[in-house]
């Protein structure tokens, strides 16, 4: 599919052979503060997710794509969640794992495809991301995007015994 394909990457559904990459991912504690984890989980639950994954996003409300070097290789997950197929709006979410595939532009043209394709294919009005405060990074990412800081949400989130705030981003399309 064009529509997912850039320069640097291009973005892929799941597939039985991303078991341990997403395995990996989703049980690494270090992310939990930005995906809502609170505990492991086992491959066999992480083989049922990936193997239900090719259900139609407006049966389940979300998608779940990787993020792929031209070369192949997995850098990360991008996600299209809370799909409200009424207000035509879904939330969306960004993974870069490893820190040494960061800042290389990998993040911020999976969000353009992404975006493209929900404007495009999905047909809706809008997207938006829940940043919290103090990912640098991710705002970057969103801002470089076209993305707005349009709410903050005190205290939102307890990680670690202590509370963050929570910045709510929204990109409207505005071709209709």
């Amino acid at each position: 599919m064009l529509t997912l394909n850039g320069k640097k990457i291009f973005l892929r559904a799941l597939e039985p052979e991303d078991l341990d990459f997403v395995h990996e991912i989703e049980n690494n504690e270090n992310f939990w503060e930005v995906s809502s984890t609170q505990t492991p989980y086992s491959k066999f639950l992480i083989r049922q997710y990936i193997e239900n994954a090719h259900r139609d996003i407006y049966d389940i409300k979300q998608l779940r794509l990787v993020i792929c070097t031209k070369r192949g290789r997995a850098v990360g997950l991008i996600d299209v969640f809370d799909l409200d197929i009424k207000d035509q709006r879904a939330a969306l979410g960004i993974l870069i794992a490893d820190p040494k595939d960061r800042k290389k532009g990998y993040g911020r043209e999976s969000l353009s495809l992404l975006c493209d394709f929900c404007f495009t294919h999905l047909g809706l009005h809008q997207v938006y991301a829940n940043v919290t405060e103090g990912n640098e990074d991710s705002k970057k990412v969103f801002e470089k995007n076209g993305f707005r800081k349009v709410g903050l949400k005190k205290e939102w989130s307890l990680h670690k015994g202590e509370y963050k705030d929570e910045l709510l981003y929204q990109l409207i399309n505005d071709v209709h």
